[in-house]
């Protein structure tokens, strides 16, 4: 028990890391658009969580406010006006 209280913060941090690296796998294996969109935002959410515990509070508001906010939301406007579809074999 002693080991886990001495060593959270590198607990943490590799278990917001392995997220991360979760989100971005699902970006590449998702076939929806959207839910790849998704895991996308999950991915800058965890980077950002990986600044504060580095102790960079102000590139994690900057990448929530920048990536988080503004490319989403540029990301998910292209989805829905280009009308993409499920990349799905068609049977």
């Amino acid at each position: 028990m002693e080991y886990l209280i001495a060593n959270f913060g590198a607990i943490l941090f590799y278990v917001v890391a392995a997220l991360a690296v979760a989100g971005a796998v699902g970006v590449i294996t998702l076939r929806s658009p959207v839910h790849a969109a998704l895991a996308l935002l999950e991915t800058f959410i965890m980077v950002a969580i990986l600044f504060v515990l580095r102790h960079a509070e102000f590139l994690a508001v900057v990448q929530v406010l920048v990536y988080a906010g503004g490319i989403m939301v540029l990301y998910l406007f292209v989805i829905m006006l280009v009308k993409v579809k499920d990349l799905r074999p068609e049977d």
